[in-house]
Protein backbone atom coordinates (compact mmCIF):
# COMPACT_ATOMS: atom_id res chain seq x y z
CA UNK A 1 0.00 0.00 0.00
CA UNK A 2 2.97 2.25 0.46
CA UNK A 3 4.27 1.75 -3.27
CA UNK A 4 0.52 2.67 -4.30
CA UNK A 5 1.07 5.99 -2.26
CA UNK A 6 3.98 6.77 -3.63
CA UNK A 7 3.08 5.97 -7.51
CA UNK A 8 -0.18 7.63 -6.85
CA UNK A 9 1.75 10.82 -4.90
CA UNK A 10 4.36 10.20 -8.50
CA UNK A 11 1.93 10.43 -10.99
CA UNK A 12 -0.04 13.39 -8.84
CA UNK A 13 3.01 15.34 -9.18
CA UNK A 14 3.83 14.60 -12.56
CA UNK A 15 0.69 15.88 -13.47
CA UNK A 16 0.87 18.84 -11.74
CA UNK A 17 3.98 19.28 -13.49
CA UNK A 18 2.59 19.29 -16.88
CA UNK A 19 -0.29 21.05 -15.70
CA UNK A 20 2.22 23.66 -14.09
CA UNK A 21 3.85 23.69 -17.74
CA UNK A 22 0.98 24.71 -19.46
CA UNK A 23 0.14 27.12 -17.41
CA UNK A 24 3.18 28.51 -17.81
CA UNK A 25 3.52 28.44 -21.61
CA UNK A 26 -0.34 29.96 -21.43
CA UNK A 27 1.10 32.59 -19.32
CA UNK A 28 3.82 33.24 -21.49
CA UNK A 29 2.00 33.20 -24.41
CA UNK A 30 -0.47 35.73 -22.76
CA UNK A 31 2.45 37.76 -21.16
CA UNK A 32 3.86 38.39 -24.76
CA UNK A 33 0.31 39.17 -25.80
CA UNK A 34 -0.67 41.87 -23.59
CA UNK A 35 3.00 43.00 -23.84
CA UNK A 36 2.06 43.70 -27.47
CA UNK A 37 -0.84 44.97 -27.20
CA UNK A 38 0.23 46.92 -24.26
CA UNK A 39 3.22 48.45 -27.02
CA UNK A 40 0.25 49.11 -29.45
CA UNK A 41 -1.90 50.82 -26.89
CA UNK A 42 1.17 52.81 -25.71
CA UNK A 43 2.30 54.04 -29.29
CA UNK A 44 -1.52 54.91 -30.12
CA UNK A 45 -1.41 57.11 -26.98
CA UNK A 46 1.57 58.43 -28.20
CA UNK A 47 0.48 59.60 -31.57
CA UNK A 48 -2.83 60.75 -30.22
CA UNK A 49 -0.72 63.09 -27.34
CA UNK A 50 1.20 64.13 -30.26
CA UNK A 51 -1.40 65.43 -32.28
CA UNK A 52 -3.03 67.00 -29.29
CA UNK A 53 0.25 68.90 -28.32
CA UNK A 54 0.50 70.22 -31.97
CA UNK A 55 -2.85 71.07 -31.87
CA UNK A 56 -2.40 72.92 -28.65
CA UNK A 57 0.30 74.33 -30.77
CA UNK A 58 -1.27 75.67 -33.30
CA UNK A 59 -3.94 77.43 -31.01
CA UNK A 60 -1.26 79.41 -29.09
CA UNK A 61 0.09 81.06 -32.11
CA UNK A 62 -2.82 81.78 -33.37
CA UNK A 63 -4.17 83.14 -29.73
CA UNK A 64 -0.48 84.99 -29.86
CA UNK A 65 -1.47 86.18 -33.34
CA UNK A 66 -4.89 87.01 -32.93
CA UNK A 67 -3.61 89.23 -29.52
CA UNK A 68 -0.96 91.01 -31.84
CA UNK A 69 -3.34 91.84 -33.73
CA UNK A 70 -5.74 93.32 -31.68
CA UNK A 71 -2.73 94.92 -29.86
CA UNK A 72 -1.76 96.76 -33.32
CA UNK A 73 -5.20 97.22 -33.98
CA UNK A 74 -5.66 99.30 -30.31
CA UNK A 75 -2.44 101.30 -31.43
CA UNK A 76 -3.69 102.11 -34.69
CA UNK A 77 -7.31 103.14 -33.33
CA UNK A 78 -5.41 105.38 -30.49
CA UNK A 79 -3.21 107.09 -33.20
CA UNK A 80 -5.88 107.97 -35.34
CA UNK A 81 -7.99 109.79 -32.13
CA UNK A 82 -5.15 111.62 -31.33
CA UNK A 83 -4.82 113.19 -34.85
CA UNK A 84 -7.98 113.38 -35.84
CA UNK A 85 -9.47 113.56 -32.74
CA UNK A 86 -9.41 117.41 -32.84
CA UNK A 87 -11.42 117.47 -36.39
CA UNK A 88 -14.79 119.08 -34.64
CA UNK A 89 -13.12 121.72 -32.97
CA UNK A 90 -11.13 122.68 -35.86
CA UNK A 91 -14.58 122.25 -37.94
CA UNK A 92 -16.08 124.52 -35.54
CA UNK A 93 -12.93 127.16 -35.62
CA UNK A 94 -12.34 127.34 -39.09
CA UNK A 95 -15.48 130.11 -39.58
CA UNK A 96 -13.55 132.15 -37.36
CA UNK A 97 -10.70 132.10 -39.91
CA UNK A 98 -12.78 132.59 -42.87
CA UNK A 99 -14.17 135.79 -41.31
CA UNK A 100 -10.83 137.17 -40.11
CA UNK A 101 -10.29 136.89 -43.74
CA UNK A 102 -13.60 138.18 -44.81
CA UNK A 103 -13.20 141.44 -42.75
CA UNK A 104 -9.67 142.09 -43.66
CA UNK A 105 -10.63 141.76 -47.33
CA UNK A 106 -13.51 144.45 -46.72
CA UNK A 107 -11.37 146.48 -44.67
CA UNK A 108 -10.02 150.06 -46.08
CA UNK A 109 -6.19 149.26 -45.23
CA UNK A 110 -5.56 152.65 -46.71
CA UNK A 111 -7.71 154.84 -43.52
CA UNK A 112 -5.28 155.44 -41.00
CA UNK A 113 -8.28 155.85 -38.70
CA UNK A 114 -8.27 152.03 -39.22
CA UNK A 115 -4.62 151.08 -39.41
CA UNK A 116 -4.76 150.04 -35.44
CA UNK A 117 -7.84 148.03 -36.35
CA UNK A 118 -6.26 146.24 -39.70
CA UNK A 119 -2.89 145.63 -37.92
CA UNK A 120 -4.75 143.82 -34.57
CA UNK A 121 -6.94 141.85 -36.94
CA UNK A 122 -4.34 140.87 -39.42
CA UNK A 123 -1.87 139.72 -36.24
CA UNK A 124 -4.56 137.54 -35.06
CA UNK A 125 -5.09 135.80 -38.21
CA UNK A 126 -1.38 135.40 -38.50
CA UNK A 127 -1.21 133.56 -35.30
CA UNK A 128 -4.32 131.61 -35.51
CA UNK A 129 -3.35 130.14 -39.46
CA UNK A 130 0.28 130.08 -37.13
CA UNK A 131 -1.79 127.73 -34.79
CA UNK A 132 -3.70 125.94 -37.19
CA UNK A 133 -0.23 124.66 -38.98
CA UNK A 134 1.40 124.16 -35.90
CA UNK A 135 -1.41 121.62 -36.07
CA UNK A 136 -0.83 119.72 -39.06
CA UNK A 137 -4.10 122.56 -40.28
CA UNK A 138 -2.83 123.29 -43.95
CA UNK A 139 -5.12 124.97 -45.99
CA UNK A 140 -6.26 124.62 -49.37
CA UNK A 141 -6.17 127.30 -51.68
CA UNK A 142 -6.46 126.13 -55.64
CA UNK A 143 -6.73 129.49 -57.64
CA UNK A 144 -5.57 128.58 -60.79
CA UNK A 145 -5.23 125.21 -60.36
CA UNK A 146 -6.72 122.55 -61.97
CA UNK A 147 -10.17 121.18 -60.52
CA UNK A 148 -9.32 117.91 -58.04
CA UNK A 149 -13.26 116.93 -56.98
CA UNK A 150 -11.27 115.03 -53.80
CA UNK A 151 -10.34 118.79 -52.49
CA UNK A 152 -12.90 120.62 -53.76
CA UNK A 153 -16.26 121.66 -54.70
CA UNK A 154 -17.25 123.07 -57.23
CA UNK A 155 -20.01 125.93 -56.75
CA UNK A 156 -20.54 126.73 -60.24
CA UNK A 157 -19.07 126.61 -63.94
CA UNK A 158 -17.95 129.90 -65.68
CA UNK A 159 -17.63 130.01 -69.43
CA UNK A 160 -14.10 131.78 -69.64
CA UNK A 161 -11.96 131.42 -72.81
CA UNK A 162 -8.68 132.89 -70.82
CA UNK A 163 -7.85 129.84 -69.06
CA UNK A 164 -8.10 125.89 -69.35
CA UNK A 165 -12.01 124.04 -68.90
CA UNK A 166 -11.53 122.71 -65.65
CA UNK A 167 -9.49 125.39 -64.02
CA UNK A 168 -10.46 126.94 -60.26
CA UNK A 169 -10.30 130.56 -61.33
CA UNK A 170 -11.94 132.08 -57.69
CA UNK A 171 -12.21 130.69 -54.52
CA UNK A 172 -15.05 131.52 -52.24
CA UNK A 173 -14.01 129.77 -49.42
CA UNK A 174 -10.60 128.13 -48.81
CA UNK A 175 -10.43 124.08 -47.66
CA UNK A 176 -8.48 122.69 -45.10
CA UNK A 177 -6.79 119.19 -44.45
CA UNK A 178 -5.63 117.64 -41.24
CA UNK A 179 -2.84 115.58 -41.30
CA UNK A 180 -3.19 114.98 -44.95
CA UNK A 181 -7.28 114.17 -44.53
CA UNK A 182 -9.68 116.47 -46.05
CA UNK A 183 -11.42 118.55 -43.65
CA UNK A 184 -13.32 120.72 -45.30
CA UNK A 185 -13.42 121.01 -49.25
CA UNK A 186 -12.43 124.22 -50.87
CA UNK A 187 -15.70 126.25 -52.03
CA UNK A 188 -14.73 126.97 -55.85
CA UNK A 189 -16.01 128.47 -59.04
CA UNK A 190 -14.80 126.45 -62.08
CA UNK A 191 -13.90 127.06 -65.69
CA UNK A 192 -15.95 125.60 -68.71
CA UNK A 193 -15.26 126.27 -72.50
CA UNK A 194 -16.74 128.84 -73.99
CA UNK A 195 -19.82 128.20 -75.18
CA UNK A 196 -19.76 127.96 -79.17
Amino acid sequence: MANEENRDAQEYEEVAAETGSADADTHAAQDEGAEEASVEALQAKVESLSAAMDAAKEQVLRSQAEAQNARRRAEQDVEKAHKFGQEKLLQDLLPVVDNLERALSTMDTDNPELKAVVEGIQLTHKSFIDVLAKHQVVPVNPQGEPFDPELHQAMTMVANPDVEPNTVIDVFQKGYTLHGRLVRPAMVVVSKAADA
